[in-house]
């Protein structure tokens, strides 16, 4: 029995939520050092999320919750 792990990458996750309209938009946030992960400033847009993750932008906290 395989478990699958639901991953969404992050630029894709802020355009989820409303933060960027595009994907460009992402990106730029992103390197520019304004997105935190779990804490840590993520500069990678590719990073993998999962449920529990916690992004933090623009002053506000996003909790990652891919079950729904």
């Amino acid at each position: 029995m395989t478990t699958e792990t639901k991953t969404i990458k992050l630029d894709q996750f802020l355009k989820w939520i409303g933060i960027a309209s595009t994907g460009g938009e992402a990106k730029v946030m992103i390197q520019n050092g304004e997105v935190q992960v779990n804490g840590a400033t993520e500069t990678r847009r590719g990073r993998k999320l999962g449920s529990g993750d916690a992004v933090m932008v623009q002053g506000e906290t996003y909790n990652v919750d891919l079950n729904t």
